[in-house]
């Protein structure tokens, strides 16, 4: 059973393509930074020599998996999502579970495959939703501002 989030003030809405690829990059800064320590990491372990192949290239990827599915089922939202006040959730507003963040990550990564196609989907699309959204059956919503005390 997923665990639903606290109930806010009002509905949430969508937040824009834009709004998006804004978090991507944030996010995308900070997979560059912890490629770059598994890359000194495995370096070192190499006797200073370079480090290349398969195995290095699945064990960047098992990082980039890692580092999204903890963000995206322990707090709904990566560093990036947060910045831009946004949330991964399923639809009936619970945390999403590690088969949704598998299916979530492989999906956008086959967005990215085709130039992007998966993303513009949303601006076509009546609930916004990108194929990565649909396929794993979660979706981002914006929230609301944080009033100031």
């Amino acid at each position: 059973m997923n665990k639903p989030f606290p109930e806010l003030d009002g509905e949430l809405r969508q937040p824009s393509l834009l709004r998006r690829l804004a978090a991507m990059v944030y996010d995308g800064l900070l997979v560059v930074a912890i490629w770059m320590c598994t890359g000194f990491v495995a370096v070192g372990l190499n006797g200073g020599e370079s480090v290349s192949g398969p195995l290095f290239q699945s064990v960047l990827f098992l990082i980039t998996f890692a580092f999204f599915a903890y963000f995206w089922i322990r707090l709904g939202q990566t560093l990036g999502m947060q910045a831009w006040q946004m949330r991964v959730q399923t639809i009936d507003n619970c945390h999403i579970n590690l088969k949704q963040a598998l299916l979530r990550f492989m999906m956008a990564i086959v967005s990215f495959a085709c130039g992007g196609l998966g993303f513009l989907w949303m601006l076509f699309s009546p609930g916004k939703a990108t194929w990565h959204d649909s396929f794993s059956e979660t979706q981002i919503v914006l929230l609301p501002k944080k009033q100031k005390s």
